[in-house]
């Protein structure tokens, strides 16, 4: 893993100490204490302010001191300002370089894909990505979907490196590149894939084999952008929803397991260790990301059965962990509720191996306070040896 680069000299004692404690944790070893960090909804950021009382620039990363921090550079495979179609106070409805139409209402979380440009196969087998290695994606400012139409809504997005440049004196920083599911819907739509899937089999594994030379150049091109100041990367890859995978497990393994094989190895040989981001529930697929080098899995949703316990007791050391506290259980259980959640998972943290987060990301129905409750408790009872008192689970090591 990459513990030294020629930029350590850029780097706080205090984010060299949290690297050196995310590299031990996800080597299964001991650190100082357990690893904490996660992703935010803009709608909690503000109500996290308010809450407590913060100014409205408070960073939530550098205020709880957080472990690590992921970065996304320009993925869209066609690179190009987003065209606005339609522009309100409430809405905008734009084309970006995926070639799908995107409805944002700034009110609601998350977007709305009103249409894919890419609606046949052939289409599809005509469909062109732009170089992956394309100086824009990593240097220079504009548009981007991933990183400009989700949870919030932007224009003109930094330049990728000049946003690892801003965190990497202060925070381990992690990059990320989608696999070929993530990629696949982005352009052709969720129900073109699972009808294409039954229909196209063979063809649609052809384009999901092109998006995985695309995938690994993306990564190729990034780690040698950011010029030994990555620590890791996170590879988004969501195949499941809340009671199994969207598609069989054995056209997962034929399709899109080797973009993910040919990602990781790629990360490892520059001492990168990998954390796969997948909702759902994978577990018939779960070995898989053993078999792959996978270090570890987030975010082990909650709410589509995943409890990190029980896998830790399956899997033992095999892989990493990283997320799994029940977003439910923190926005709406009691303080006695949410503490028995938080010291339980943390049986899973023995011998290292887990990073504590969300079992996705910390949405606007959690309040400041139990946000701010959870940390404490983390730091009051995520040190080593840990000491869990009417919560330790003897047999669990």
């Amino acid at each position: 893993m990459n513990v030294s680069s020629p930029h350590d000299m850029e780097r706080s004692p205090g984010c060299l100490a949290k690297l050196d404690r995310m590299n031990k944790t996800l080597r299964h070893e001991e650190a100082d204490r357990v690893p904490v960090s996660d992703f935010f909804w803009g709608s909690f950021l503000e109500r996290w302010r308010r809450e407590l009382g913060l100014a409205k620039d408070t960073d939530i990363y550098t205020y709880y001191d957080l472990d690590w921090i992921v970065t996304i550079p320009n993925m869209d495979p066609h690179v190009k300002q987003f065209e606005m179609l339609e522009e309100s106070g409430n809405h905008v409805v734009l084309r970006t370089g995926f070639e799908a139409v995107v409805r944002k209402q700034f009110a609601d979380p998350m977007p709305a894909f009103l249409r894919f440009e890419t609606d046949t196969v052939e289409k599809m087998n005509l469909f062109q990505f732009d170089d992956p290695w394309d100086p824009r994606r990593y240097f220079n400012a504009g548009d981007n979907q991933i990183a400009g139409v989700g949870d919030g809504f932007a224009r003109n997005s930094p330049a990728w490196l000049e946003t690892v440049k801003s965190l990497h004196p202060r925070f381990p920083v992690y990059g990320s590149v989608c696999e070929g599911q993530e990629m696949l819907w982005r352009i052709i739509g969720s129900e073109n894939v699972m009808l294409w899937i039954g229909l196209y089999p063979d063809e649609l594994a052809r384009f999901i084999e092109r998006i995985g030379e695309f995938a690994l150049g993306i990564t190729k091109a990034q780690i040698k952008a950011a010029g030994d100041r990555l620590d890791g990367m996170v590879i988004w890859g969501d195949v499941a929803y809340t009671r199994d995978l969207f598609f069989s497990p054995d056209y997962w393994r034929r399709c899109f397991k080797p973009v993910v094989k040919a990602i990781v190895d790629e990360c490892h040989s520059h001492g990168l260790p990998v954390i796969y981001h997948g909702c759902g529930n994978v577990r018939r697929i779960f070995q898989d990301f053993i078999d792959v080098g996978v270090d570890a899995y987030n975010p082990l949703e909650a709410k589509a059965g995943m409890d990190v316990v029980g896998l830790r007791r399956q899997y033992g050391h095999k892989i990493g962990f990283c997320g799994n506290l029940d977003v439910i259980t923190w926005a709406h259980g009691s303080q006695e509720e949410i503490k028995t959640m938080v010291l339980s998972k943390l049986n899973a943290a023995k011998g290292g191996g887990y990073i504590v987060q969300s079992d996705h990301s910390v949405p606007s129905n959690v309040s400041g306070e139990n946000y701010d409750y959870v940390i404490r408790l983390l730091r009051e009872y995520g040190q080593y040896p840990l000491r869990l008192g009417q919560y330790d689970i003897p047999d669990l090591r």
